[in-house]
């Protein structure tokens, strides 16, 4: 990112990342899976054939509670007749023209698909039998004006495993927490497009990842659900994990008339210059060789303006303007597994640290904000290159003269020749963008007719070899410390992309 901060310095005025919004989901493990509520069944004493009577009572008694509680602080409970009504917006109604200062904004009830249980006779054994399968059923929404996370709604499947989903925004944690502080901020929706003091605003919103999660949520799921935390139910406690994060990163500009500037250049150079392979890099993901799943991009408009976003399975990354000032990129992340993280494990006796697939868990979600932190940060240096304004013999000419370093003289490089136009592909190469590029790596994308015998394998190495020596003579890369990885530098990026620009841009573009 700091290519892209280095570039804009004068434009930028601040700069925040960290959690927008974040959707967990409660799960009663011990009966979300057929043979768990089998048990829990024959442990109750319900037949099969009363399966039906006995789901019904609890969804009766869950709807029941959640009258008392609306009753109880004279709020609101309304049956929304649509899935597709947006509960937020009828709760932000329901806000505005009854306010409350804290607790329960309103209970709103809603038939909504679900995945539950059903029972079913068996056509070969004509034997009942407990299923599960996707269904309809009442869903309560409970909506809070809380003092941490401002509006926040927990939503509760009435029907058996009862799973609960709730959703808060890091974003109005954020400002509550400044306010309390005396930071001063200006919010536009869920974007601050002033702050006093970013420095101190990112300290506070870095804080969200220790949060209490599991009290908080645990104590929600109380409130909401009586019969699942009742000892008689005799059921564990819910199980947490992040059904879905969305992790921004927001710069802020120094006016609106530069961003509406600058804006239609990055969208531009989004559209047309970042493919799978890009993507993918963003992501920190698998390269063509081995990715075997899907990835688009989309370009829409909105009413606040154009958004871009890009796809790799389920996750996505993109990028939008709010409120004329600020642009953000913006990671979301719902299928985990996607990503590593290094934690430790039982291997036989001995326990082992490794790389495996990033969990749900809410213990990984300080590794889930490092990977949507690290994707905006390589979305943001893809778009460094924008809307250059340097004369591009500024770049090229002084890589075009002969260079000393330490003592001995290296030639001139000639930027758009057929020879080192190929040496900058390579280099410029998505795949060896985040660990870095090794003398081996070049060789074989460079020397791909060297026979394959150690004196021609030795010989190829040493011409390398003189190449990136060449190369670092230049300032185009870099050694990474006690490595073999050469990584390209900021001027290396600006001379061979111009340089690859002018190679391939069509004669008739030029001469316009």
């Amino acid at each position: 990112m700091e290519r892209f901060l280095l570039r804009h310095r004068d434009r930028i005025v601040a700069i925040l990342s960290g959690f927008d919004r974040l959707l967990f989901r409660g799960t009663l493990r011990s009966i979300a899976y057929v043979e768990g509520l089998d048990i829990f069944l024959a442990s109750h004493r319900v037949l099969y054939k009363d399966f039906g009577r006995f789901a019904e009572r609890v969804s009766n008694q869950l709807k029941a509670h959640a009258e008392a509680i609306a009753a109880a602080a004279h709020r609101p409970f309304r049956y929304v007749a649509s899935s597709r009504i947006s509960k937020e917006d009828l709760a932000r109604d329901i806000l505005r023209a009854d306010p409350v200062t804290d607790g329960l904004i309103c209970v709103l009830s809603c038939v909504e698909p679900c995945q539950s249980f059903t029972i079913r006779r068996d056509r070969a054994t004509h034997y009942l039998q407990l299923i599960a399968q996707e269904r309809k059923c009442l869903h309560l929404y409970f909506y809070y004006l809380d003092r941490d996370f401002g509006v926040m709604h927990v939503r509760l499947q009435t029907w058996l495993p009862c799973t609960i989903q709730v959703c808060v925004n890091g974003r109005e944690w954020l400002a509550r927490h400044m306010t309390r502080r005396g930071l001063g901020y200006e919010q536009a929706d869920n974007a601050f497009v002033h702050l006093a003091d970013p420095e101190r605003a990112q300290a506070i919103a870095d804080r969200l990842l220790d949060w209490p999660w599991p009290s908080f949520l645990q104590r929600l799921a109380r409130q909401v659900n009586p019969w699942a935390t009742a000892k008689r139910t005799a059921v564990k406690p819910y199980y947490w994990s992040v059904r879905q994060s969305e992790y921004a990163t927001d710069v802020v500009f120094c006016d609106d008339p530069t961003l509406a500037r600058w804006y239609p250049r990055l969208l531009h150079h989004a559209v047309e210059h970042f493919g799978a392979e890009d993507v993918l890099r963003f992501l920190g993901r698998p390269l063509p060789g081995r990715f075997r799943g899907e990835a688009r991009t989309e370009l829409r408009e909105r009413v606040e303006g154009r958004r871009i976003k890009h796809w790799i399975d389920e996750n996505s990354i993109k990028m939008y303007d709010k409120a004329g000032r600020l642009l953000r990129i913006e990671t979301t992340i719902n299928n985990p597994r996607r990503f590593k993280v290094r934690r430790a494990r039982r291997r036989g006796h001995q326990r082992v640290v490794s790389w495996l697939p990033l969990r749900k868990s809410i213990a990984d979600l300080r590794r889930r904000a490092e990977i949507a932190r690290a994707a905006n940060a390589r979305y943001f240096d893809a778009l460094s290159v924008v809307g250059e304004i340097t004369p591009s013999h500024h770049l090229l000419d002084p890589v075009s003269q002969r260079v000393t370093r330490d003592g001995r003289a290296y030639r001139p490089l000639r930027p758009i020749s057929p020879e080192d136009a190929a040496v900058f592909r390579v280099l410029l190469h998505g795949q060896y963008c985040i660990q870095g590029i090794r003398n081996a790596d070049l060789r074989r994308q460079l020397m791909r007719d060297v026979d394959d015998t150690p004196t021609s394998r030795r010989q190829a190495s040493a011409r390398t070899s003189r190449l990136l020596r060449l190369l670092r003579a230049h300032g185009l890369v870099r050694k990474v410390s006690a490595t073999r990885y050469y990584r390209v530098t900021l001027k290396g990026h600006a001379v061979m992309t111009t340089a690859l620009k002018f190679r391939d841009t069509d004669i008739a573009v030029l001469a316009a």
